[in-house]
């Protein structure tokens, strides 16, 4: 795995993270406004590990659509996980979309 697809890898982790915080920040009767430093700095420091990636010679569009199509997936699933939000077949099924979406893009993107 090249420096750039790990700086990607890193950056999709943070941001599922900094959007998982966020559900934090919001969720509840009361504000939990302490979410919103995860947030922010999650959010930062995505960006920055995405413009790495893309300064290392990845092309924007695979870096950009495996990084929000793969965070949207992971979203999805670890939001059913952690605050038990619903996963439908139809979800799942768009999930394994986005899955071979991804994939079409690099194979693409090789040629």
């Amino acid at each position: 795995m090249t420096v750039a697809w790990l700086a990607l890898a890193v950056a999709i982790v943070v941001e599922v993270g900094a959007t998982l915080s966020l559900r934090m920040a919001t969720h509840g009767e009361h504000p939990r406004r302490a979410w919103y430093v995860p947030v922010v700095v999650g959010y930062v420091a995505a960006f920055a590990l995405l413009s790495v990636s893309l300064s290392l010679g990845m092309q924007l569009g695979v870096a950009y659509g495996v990084w929000t199509a793969t965070g949207v997936a992971l979203t999805a699933v670890l939001s059913r996980v952690l605050f038990r939000e619903p996963l439908t077949l139809t979800m799942a099924a768009g999930i394994v979309l986005i899955g071979a979406g991804v994939v079409l893009v690099e194979l693409g993107a090789a040629h």
